[in-house]
């Protein structure tokens, strides 16, 4: 079922969840704990990473997504890449969801790899949205943008103006990369507003639980720590499991905040960590109307 119905209900907020597919040769029952304690608050939507080379099915993506929605009963969006395929095999890989009857994607240009060469065929996310829209009508497209600029980005207008492209192209909802101060990603909603951007925004939260954790992902997305997010780590860092409950409670907060300003929708990553995923459930599951 295609997700194109989610934001038509304005009393309530979209919620949903990312996970991504075991490392290879691991078992897809390895992650059913962390399915099982997410689809306890019966989310809008799941959706599944996908893997920097090699096909879908190779990936686990779309078998995990299969999974999600036959077993679950809640829709998966898979996370399709271009920036190492061709238009043949994206043209394949649609076919391949629509044989699992999957019909909503994340569209993305994915991570440079020293492992894959780009093929240049798509060389941003648009080229790859704009392509999908040319081939068929079946799918919700959802897409990604960056509060605090994407780390490649000439500047935060050109960033937004590319933004607007992919919007322009047919992306019909975005999901935020992560961000550990909300006033980042209201500025952000303003400035996306007076672009013209129109479409939902969900706003995406990362509970960090350990200092390397958070030193690498702000790295690799270019989000910036606030001062009290600092002194959470400083006081902390000595202590794993005080670092941890510190760390969801933060992530919670967020949270609280996000909903109480009336957000379109919050997008968890999830990090295929049961332990995360139960702590925040327990924590968001009154303030979700279902």
């Amino acid at each position: 079922m295609k997700l194109d119905y989610l934001f038509e209900e304005k009393d309530r907020q979209v919620i949903s969840f990312e996970i991504f597919p075991p490392k290879k040769g691991s078992a897809l029952r390895d992650i059913d704990e962390t399915l099982e304690i997410l689809s306890s608050l019966q989310p809008d939507f799941i959706s599944i990473t996908f893997g920097a080379g090699g096909s879908a099915v190779n990936n686990k993506t779309i078998e995990l997504a299969k999974k999600i929605k036959e077993k679950y009963h809640i829709e998966p969006v898979v996370h399709l890449t271009c920036l190492n395929y061709t238009k043949d095999e994206i043209r394949g890989m649609l076919e391949e969801m629509r044989d699992a009857g999957i019909y909503n994607l994340l569209a993305l240009r994915g991570d440079r790899s020293p492992d894959y060469e780009p093929k240049k065929e798509f060389l941003y996310a648009n080229d790859l949205i704009r392509f999908i829209r040319e081939q068929s009508d079946d799918f919700h497209i959802c897409a990604a943008c960056y509060p605090e600029t994407h780390p490649e980005a000439e500047s935060r207008v050109s960033d937004l103006h590319h933004l607007k492209e992919k919007v322009d192209s047919g992306a019909t909802h975005l999901i935020s990369q992560l961000f550990f101060e909300n006033r980042d990603y209201y500025r952000f909603l303003e400035d996306a507003a007076i672009a013209g951007i129109d479409v939902p925004v969900e706003a995406g939260i990362m509970p960090v639980t350990n200092k390397a954790q958070i030193e690498r992902m702000t790295t690799l997305c270019g989000a910036s720590l606030p001062e009290k997010y600092r002194r959470v780590m400083h006081k902390f860092e000595g202590n794993k499991e005080a670092l941890f409950d510190a760390g969801m409670a933060y992530a919670i907060n967020q949270i609280v905040d996000l909903l109480t300003n009336d957000v379109d929708g919050i997008h968890l990553y999830t990090m295929n960590n049961p332990v995360v995923a139960r702590r925040i459930c327990e924590g968001i599951r009154n303030l979700i109307r279902r």
